[in-house]
């Protein structure tokens, strides 16, 4: 569907099938005779009128939305950013303890099976640290991005203020 008015009557809407085309503009002037001869145009347009005067109405809406799927996927990515983080910071204590423990494994001290089931059980949280690291290095590179359309969005109209300043 496409949209057009004209400059006399900015508030007329023309609405016909299909994209911008002379075809499209065709239909556009048998409406815009049907309104003359029902008395509804609000102007008169004895001096004559072609479709290549016919202007087209584009939507800001979309637009609009797109930018504000943008600004809502760029939050989310940061939002996960910020869990990653924080999965990452509580398993990398616990993580570090168990580090200490593998060396166990390379001495010729001997263990005993309870140390061995604890290793066991400790290597599921270096498993755990190692997946939650490489996510939240994933989601720090997306995050770069994410800042970048953030600090796109709060940049002020004023070019001189920087998005700190705003």
């Amino acid at each position: 569907m496409v949209q057009y008015t004209f400059a006399q009557a900015p508030e007329v809407i023309l609405t016909v099938p299909g994209k911008n085309s002379a075809k499209a503009r065709d239909k556009a002037m048998d409406q815009l005779v049907e309104l003359m001869d029902a008395g509804k145009l609000p102007t008169d347009l004895s001096e004559g009128f072609s479709s290549k005067e016919l202007i087209e109405v584009k939507e800001l809406e979309t637009i609009t939305n797109a930018d504000e799927d943008v600004v809502t996927q760029a939050v989310q990515v940061l939002n996960g950013l910020a869990t990653s983080k924080l999965k990452v910071q509580e398993l990398r204590t616990e993580a570090l303890q168990i580090r200490d423990q593998i060396d166990i494994l390379f001495s010729d001290q001997p263990v005993t099976e309870e140390e061995i089931a604890q290793l066991k059980e400790g290597f599921k949280v270096l498993k755990a640290f190692a997946q939650a690291d490489l996510r939240y290095r994933e989601a720090r590179s997306q995050a770069d991005k994410a800042r970048a359309v953030l600090d796109d969005a709060l940049r002020s109209p004023n070019p001189q203020l920087k998005p700190e300043e705003a």
